[in-house]
């Protein structure tokens, strides 16, 4: 698991194939790799990998075909930056909110406007994920944590303060850019208990509407 708070970046040093996936292998010389082993997670554009080799200052990673379907990682290339969180421990302070790094679409940058010193982008989500943004809700952009400013029926807007622009690649972005999505883990859970209760399943506990509005989720 991890908490959408990047740690550091990294650069691309190499993705060739490797019989039917892909093998990645990612410098970075701001990550502490000390207390990283084979078989740990890291999250690379907000998708969670896991580590298969790894020296003081780079770590490789198997990227599959169905994480190249459903991501960014594809599009790599050498020197490309990407932003880096290694999974958070039991004891670690838990600064942004539930990331899987499981991915679950790729969106598109639909506008930059400067704002003061932060900058506002604007993102298309594909349209199974639209429902999912919620203003002033959390989504994570390529790994990032964020706090949806404004939503509409085919994606959403954010802020970004100069000091993320600092500590991620978010401030690389250029309009038509990709992006990796993941939304909020809590909407997900929700619907799935909604649609359960709607079809029967738990009768017991049903979850609707008039429950969400009773216990204060939804204004009347």
């Amino acid at each position: 698991m991890f908490t959408g708070i990047i740690e550091a970046t990294g650069t691309v040093r190499n993705l060739q194939q490797v019989g039917e996936e892909y093998w990645l292998t990612v410098k970075t010389r701001k990550l502490d790799l000390a207390d990283v082993k084979v078989g740990d997670s890291i999250a690379v554009d907000g998708c969670c990998l896991t580590v298969v080799d790894l020296g003081d200052n780079y770590f490789s990673a198997y990227v599959s075909q169905e994480t190249l379907r459903h991501t960014t990682l594809g599009s790599l290339e050498r020197d490309s930056r990407v932003n880096l969180e290694k999974a958070m421990l039991a004891s670690s302070r838990f600064s942004g909110h539930i990331v899987s790094g499981h991915v679950d679409g790729v969106g598109a940058v639909v506008s930059i406007k400067p704002e003061g010193k932060s900058l506002q982008f604007e993102f298309e989500l594909p349209s199974n994920l639209a429902k999912y943004a919620a203003a002033k809700g959390s989504i994570c952009v390529d790994g990032v944590s964020l706090t949806i400013n404004t939503v509409s029926d085919t994606g959403f807007s954010i802020n970004v303060i100069p000091h993320t622009q600092d500590e991620t690649v978010i401030a690389d972005y250029s309009v038509s850019q990709q992006v990796n999505i993941e939304v909020d883990l809590v909407a997900r859970y929700l619907e799935r208990l909604i649609q359960a209760g709607q079809d029967g399943e738990s009768a017991s506990a049903i979850i609707d509407m008039n429950f969400l509005k009773t216990h204060g989720f939804q204004s009347t």
